[in-house]
């Protein structure tokens, strides 16, 4: 198992709160983060029947036999034990004794918000980082546009390959047929999952609705065009687009308003948080049709956005990215905020790049002005380098 960035920030949390959160998609490797970090916890998960029965039945008593610290594992499975961790906690406040995981960010946050507002440190887990998958140290965002990465040594496996596999743990330690388990995934998702979260009524029309949604990532939201294909109402889009979000398979990118002279797009644009899982859900079949594919350039930039918000997330951060585009059409893809500046960031999933793929990065600089820092293009190509005052930075050293 490939080492986590997140671990540090889990630890740290550990040592200052009684009760520490680890959330994030199913199977993005919460469980094992939590025993890594804390070996020598208890380990209780409420998948199991037989625990998930005493805690319901008798709650004081299942959180009563423990004189140590625990890790009790997906805690959204029995939300009513939130209010007795409060009693718990406000009996015993010691730093680390309580470590949750959970996979339903909708039930567990909204429940840690009520109960444990104060006492608890809320850490996001995603699927592997492309550096955590290739066991390296950490790219640096925060140096983005500002130091050409080193030379990016051979990778085992290509661009194309790369996104096609998806970044979820399991099939990475198991080498597992990406397609066969995404299928399964999606089923266990869409069955269980998102029934627990809220009855979606028609299960077949909300996996259709998922594969309508993949059809549109990178792109803005329209709920009233996926209403319109889908067959629902616009309220049941808004809802289900709400569980997508809060189960970690989509993230909703939202545009920066800063006025920069132009009426701005207020939509945010829809980003799936794995790449994998979007090939699947787009019916790509392998590596080889996913570089002729119409969409490539799309599941390119849900890759690099995805990679963004891993480094805030696994950091312990909330992320400060955006997009940007205005009312005539110049956009920029991802948009960073750091300290008082703007870092502005094209994506390109080409291998080679031609002079007009910087217009958009020196049409920003210019309308921006002194708040744009250290513009970036990041490509599908092997190297990174500086090109007429841009950084182009390779995807391959993320």
């Amino acid at each position: 198992m490939a080492a986590r960035t997140l671990a540090p920030a889990v630890k740290n949390a550990a040592s200052k709160m009684p009760v520490v959160v680890i959330t994030g998609p199913r199977q993005s490797g919460k469980t094992t983060l939590a025993r890594s970090v804390f070996p020598r916890h208890e380990y209780v998960s409420l998948e199991d029947l037989d625990e998930r029965q005493f805690a319901m039945d008798d709650p004081r008593g299942f959180l009563g036999r423990f004189r140590g610290k625990v890790i009790l594992d997906e805690i959204q499975r029995v939300p009513d034990l939130f209010s007795y961790l409060q009693t718990e906690v406000d009996r015993n406040d010691s730093p680390g004794r309580f470590v949750l995981t959970g996979s339903q960010n909708f039930l567990l946050l909204g429940k840690v918000s009520q109960t444990l507002a104060g006492r608890a440190a809320i850490q996001h887990l995603l699927p592997f980082s492309l550096s955590e998958l290739e066991e390296r140290a950490p790219f640096s965002w925060e140096k983005l546009g500002l130091k050409t990465p080193a030379r990016t040594r051979i990778l085992e496996r290509d661009l194309a390959e790369t996104l096609f596999a998806g970044f979820y743990p399991r099939i990475h330690d198991k080498h597992l047929d990406p397609r066969d388990w995404c299928r399964d995934y999606v089923r266990t998702y869409v069955e269980r999952d998102v029934r627990d979260i809220v009855n979606v009524g028609d299960a077949e029309a909300f996996g259709r609705f998922l594969r309508l949604c993949a059809a549109r990532s990178g792109q803005l939201l329209n709920q009233s065009s996926l209403a319109s294909d889908c067959g629902i109402t616009h309220t049941t889009v808004a809802r289900w687009i709400s569980i997508l979000e809060a189960s970690f398979i989509v993230h909703l990118l939202r545009p920066h308003h800063e006025n920069l002279g132009k009426r701005l797009i207020k939509s945010p644009k829809l980003h799936f948080l794995d790449t994998g899982l979007l090939c699947y859900l787009l019916g790509i079949r392998d590596a080889a049709s996913l570089r002729m594919h119409s969409l490539r350039g799309a599941v390119f930039e849900s890759f690099v956005v995805s990679e963004a918000l891993k480094h805030s997330y696994h950091r312990g951060e909330e992320p400060r990215i955006f997009f940007w585009r205005d009312s005539t059409g110049h956009e920029i893809d991802l948009l960073i905020e750091r300290d008082s500046k703007l870092v502005p960031v094209e994506i390109k999933s080409g291998e080679t790049l031609a002079s007009d793929a910087f217009k958009g990065l020196r049409s920003y600089v210019d309308r921006a002005g002194d708040r744009a820092s250290a513009p970036t293009l990041i490509w599908g190509g092997r190297e990174s380098y500086a090109r007429e005052g841009i950084s182009c930075v390779s995807w391959s050293a993320l």
